[in-house]
């Protein structure tokens, strides 16, 4: 890092003009408005080459100076697919933005990048084409690797890893074979997700709301098979009460939270029987448990539904052929399908009746595929009158039958009846109060009404009790697959489930030929006997593998471990590298990840945290991810044809009037849409071809200033000219021809990059560059050290810098806290805007937009760093000339090697204030307060010349809102006093021509007084002076403070 000079020498330095002949500087050709006048395009396409080249130079933590501050900023690891898309584009550029932007502040930087290898695409690839998944996925890594460096992504690729590779899943078995010596890895038979086409087995999650996989788009079958578990359920209190921790202060998403909340979906409720029997002869068929968080609703269940497997529905499936068809079905039918089979001549009896005999509660059965075998007991409750999937359920299943609300909203309402197909027909799901007309408990609210039921039930010796249950299940791991981690275990006759060796790991995947995936189903580890048969560890005699492999979540659950050690081959990362890494400091991916991924990774590393891979782990609650970012999808705009919905191909379209597309063969105008990019609908977008059009630096800006980070961006290329103009600009403002050449001959910039403004304005003051300030002669004003710097600064310079400051502070803070990137970016074109639109007003001037212009391209650095690369070598090219006899100097050629090193500039907050000060000013009418308004204080510049400040002092005031309604100019309350129109004054426009002001203590008062006021006919003590608008003896202005109390007269 260079080390800036020490302050003292900061402000005492000076810059001594250099002996070789200057360069020629021309004075800037300037527009209207003060801008730069347009220059030559910049080629930035060829600006990303340039500094592409450069910045692969190992030099990333070589920038800075190091420090003890660490930052591990890491994106979700891309799946090898062969090539990124615009989703890709977006999640790893806002991690490369933030990476840079820690390397910035100082921190060393850890921003790796790696590949979840595995999986069944490149598997179903490897079929298709006949070749090994390994050479599908090595070509797909190497293909998006270019797409990764194109895109001006600057990752540790000495860090790199894939799942596949032998060294990373050595450690994935080490790890499993630590569970199942905890006890939280074990086989068992289980009702599993098969999909037929696939010939695997699918997790819960994997199976879309119709009954068909997510990747092969089968309908998933029903099976018993063995599999492997991980006891996920032993951690989930932690996996819940730690929520609460991701929460403060914004680290993780709410609406992740609640995903997470929801899938582990922890439940208080009351377990109670339902006895079964026969209607007609009343034989018991034994009773079912039924879980309900709503124990206040027992009065109105109107059914009760088992599901498939419940013990009940076997049995009695053995004598009713249509029950045994209907429990053929549901492998067909979706998991939230409303159907139902009525047990016939089978009723269960409700509870209640011991609170209330005499009450009929006996309700028919149903068996219903949404009821889970593992939720409860397979047995749930129906209330249609307080539940929605209940009368869902209801209503399909039934024809006319009435519905009984017992939970009412309103206190001391009867119970209703429901009837279909009326206004009246909806549940009413929310806690309220049971009817006053139901038995025993009518009139209580919904917590009393538990709490008495509970009481009751459990005082007639009905088995009850409270119970919690979870949503969560043991997580199942096994995949009958061949692109997978071999799951460590050798299944051997006399010695039964032995693990492997650690010794003996990684168990690697036999290296089948490439011929022998095409037209392969199954399993392939199963069907080699090479690799299947060896002998047991234990014993010696012969045995077998286990062939399942592992889900690729097991991958993905503690990659990031690994990066921080991944040369390390003995274990999968040594203790002290992971307390000094870990947690993670940011993670960027999208929120489809926000359940199965990161409760996984949670559990694996609150699991490793009490192992002595992670001593620290324990300080952060197993955390694995300090504050989380779930950027938003990609969608692309979408044509289609307004009459049948086709979706239209952008060839289809004639674009001759970009304004007023077309659909070629009708002329018609097409619907425009964003939909989510796919090829169906012809609106997908390669990434390599927006980079190549418009360079990786406008992509990305383009990317990050369309929509909030986790928002969906609607991906516009019309709309990326105005980024690509706004770079441009600032290239040719990097070029300071705002300098002028008298300016630029002796200019040198300071040797200290952040100094507080008093400092760097009394540096300025030492270069003779700033002049003291024009205090009147005779004024009484006497001015300290700060206020008498401030003062030497012209007004629009002032409001200039203190702009400076509250941008710098806005890009700093979205930045490092709220990670609101679009604000970033519109922050950093409305600097441009501000220092280019500046007016040369002083020497001083320049030195300010000087240094804003740097500091804009040491913020812009992160979102678009060849820009700000080739905007500071443009930049300092001038400066360098004048600094050459200062080697020290961080400005020097032989101290600045890229803008990385100078860091993220520092606000100067404590002056703004000061650069705006403030008076509190009443305004009167004819000696008549109106209003008082809080206007920027005159500058001590123009104090000598009393017109001009009379006209400053009006003009504040009528930049305010309530001095607008009086000072509009043919509208305002003062223009309509006198019937008469009246042409704006001479010397005042903001004020009829027949007004007046009188300015007082230079504009904590103002008196506009009209020309009879003024001639001194209301009053003749006052006398009014025309040549300076003064009144003397002012016992007129009589002064009010802001509350309206009357003050003393104003001397």
């Amino acid at each position: 890092m260079v080390m800036l000079a020490r302050r003292v020498s900061a402000v005492g330095g000076s810059c001594a003009r250099p002996r070789r002949p200057l360069p020629q500087h021309h004075p800037p050709r300037r527009l209207l408005g003060g801008g730069i006048a347009k220059e030559v395009k910049f080629n930035l396409r060829e600006l990303d080459k340039k500094w592409h080249a450069r910045s692969q130079q190992p030099r990333w933590h070589r920038l800075r100076e190091p420090t003890e501050k660490t930052a591990y900023v890491l994106p979700m690891f891309p799946y090898p697919s062969g090539t990124l898309h615009l989703g890709h584009l977006r999640v790893y550029t806002i991690s490369d933005v933030l990476a840079r932007f820690k390397q910035m502040q100082g921190y060393h930087v850890l921003h790796p990048i790696g590949w979840d290898a595995f999986g069944l695409p490149a598997e179903n690839a490897a079929i298709e084409h006949g070749m090994h998944p390994k050479e599908w996925t090595m070509q797909n890594i190497s293909a998006m690797k270019k797409q990764l460096r194109a895109m001006g992504g600057r990752f540790e690729w000495n860090c790199e890893l894939h799942t596949s590779d032998p060294n990373f899943y050595k450690h994935t078995q080490h790890i499993f074979l630590m569970l199942y010596k905890r006890g939280l890895a074990y086989q068992a038979e289980a009702m599993v997700n098969y999909d037929p086409v696939d010939k695997t087995v699918l997790a819960n999650e994997q199976v879309d709301a119709n009954g068909c996989s997510w990747r092969s788009g089968a309908k998933v079958e029903k099976v018993m098979l063995k599999q492997w578990f991980l006891k996920i359920k032993d951690f989930q209190d932690a996996l819940l009460d730690d929520l609460d921790v991701l929460a403060e202060n914004g680290r993780w998403p709410e609406r992740v939270l609640a995903m997470q909340r929801n899938w582990l979906g922890k439940s208080e409720g009351t377990l109670l029987p339902f006895e079964i029997h026969t209607k007609e002869s009343g034989t018991q068929l034994g009773s079912t448990e039924v879980f309900t968080t709503r124990l206040d609703t027992l009065f109105g269940v109107q059914y009760i539904a088992l599901s498939l497997k419940h013990p009940i529905v076997q049995k009695l499936a053995q004598d009713d052929g249509p029950l045994r068809a209907f429990l053929d079905r549901p492998q067909d039918l979706p998991q939230d399908s409303k159907e139902g089979y009525l047990l016939p001549g089978i009723m269960a009896k409700n509870p209640a009746g011991v609170i209330a005999p005499g009450v009929a509660l006996d309700v028919p059965v149903y068996v219903a595929p949404y009821v889970l075998d593992d939720y409860g007991s397979g047995a749930v409750m129906g209330v249609p009158g307080n539940d929605t999937r209940d009368h869902a359920f209801w209503r399909a299943n039934t024809e006319n039958s009435s519905i009984k609300q017992v939970i009412i909203g309103e206190e001391n309402t009867a119970t209703k009846t429901l009837f279909p197909d009326t206004s009246d027909d909806r549940p009413i799901v929310a806690k309220g109060f049971v009817g006053s007309d139901v038995p025993e408990i009518g009139g209580l609210t919904s917590d009393e009404a538990m709490n008495a039921i509970f009481e009751r039930l459990h005082a007639s010796s009905v088995t009850v009790e409270k119970k919690t249950n979870w949503r969560l299940k043991d997580w199942l791991i096994s995949r009958q697959r061949y692109w997978g981690t071999p799951i460590p275990i050798i299944h051997c006759a006399s010695c039964g489930t032995v693990p492997v060796p650690r010794s003996d790991l990684p168990v690697r995947l036999p290296d089948l030929p490439g011929k022998d995936f095409q037209k392969m189903t199954g399993n392939p580890l199963a069907e080699d006997p090479n690799w299947k048969i060896c002998k047991c560890p234990k014993c010696g005699s012969g045995a077998e593998r286990e062939t399942d492999t592992m889900d690729t979540f097991m991958d993905s659950s503690w990659y990031f471990f690994r990066f921080p050690d991944v040369e390390n081959m003995a274990t999968p990362i040594q203790p002290t590298r992971a307390s000094a890494n870990l947690p993670v400091d940011i993670y960027v991916g999208g929120v489809e990840h926000a359940i199965l991924h990161l409760l996984y990774a949670r559990f694996i590393s609150k699991f490793l945290a009490t192992t002595p891979y992670w001593p620290d782990g324990t300080a952060h609650h197993g955390e694995p991810f300090k504050h989380l970012i779930t950027q938003g999808m990609v969608h692309g705009k979408t044509y289609s044809d307004p009459e049948t919905g086709r979706f239209l191909h952008p060839r289809e379209i004639d674009f001759t009037n970009k304004a007023d597309p077309r659909i070629s063969r009708s002329g018609e105008e097409p619907k425009i849409t964003f939909e989510k990019m796919s090829k169906s609908k012809h609106n997908g977008v390669d990434p390599n071809t927006t980079i190549a059009k418009y360079g990786a630096d406008v992509t990305r800006a383009h990317m990050l200033f369309q929509a909030p980070v986790s928002d969906v961006l609607e991906w516009d290329e019309s709309k990326i000219t105005g980024v690509q103009r706004w770079l441009q600009r600032v290239i040719r403002l990097s070029k300071v021809t705002f300098i002028p050449p008298t300016v630029m001959k002796s200019f040198c910039p300071l040797p200290s990059l952040d100094l507080p403004t008093i400092e760097l304005l009394g540096a300025l003051r030492q270069k003779k560059v700033l002049k003291r300030p024009p205090i009147p002669d005779g004024s009484p004003i006497i001015l300290n050290r700060e206020e008498a710097l401030i003062a030497s600064l012209k007004p629009n310079e002032q409001i200039f810098w203190s702009r400076v400051q509250e941008i710098t502070s806005s890009v700093t803070k979205s930045y490092a806290e709220s990670y609101s990137l679009n604000t970033i970016v519109s922050d950093l074109m409305t600097m441009t805007n501000l220092i280019w639109d500046q007016q040369h007003t002083s020497e001083a001037m320049s030195y300010l937009r000087f240094t804003a212009t740097l500091n804009l391209l040491r913020m812009l650095a992160p979102i678009a760093p060849a820009v700000a690369e080739e905007g500071c070598e443009q930049l300092l090219a001038v400066a360098t000339e004048h600094i050459g006899h200062l080697p020290d100097h961080p400005l020097a050629r032989r101290m600045y090697r890229s803008v990385f090193q100078l860091g993220i500039p520092v606000a100067d907050l404590d002056i703004i204030p000061a650069l705006n000060p403030t008076t509190v000013c009443v305004f009167q009418v004819d000696g008549k307060k109106k209003f008082d308004c809080k206007i920027r204080t005159p500058p001590i510049q123009i104090l000598k010349n009393h017109k001009k400040t009379q006209q400053w002092v009006l003009d504040q005031i009528a930049a305010t809102e309530q001095g607008n309604e009086w000072l509009e100019m043919g509208k305002g309350k003062l223009w309509k006093i006198k019937a008469t129109d009246e042409q704006p004054h001479a010397e005042y426009p903001q004020l009829p021509e027949s007004w007046t002001p009188v300015l007082v203590k230079n504009g904590k008062l103002v008196n506009v007084v009209s020309r009879k006021m003024g001639k001194g006919k209301k009053d003749s003590s006052s006398q009014f002076d025309p040549a300076t608008s003064e009144i003397f003896e002012p016992r007129l202005l009589q002064t009010m403070e802001p509350d309206g109390r009357k003050g003393g007269s104003i001397e």
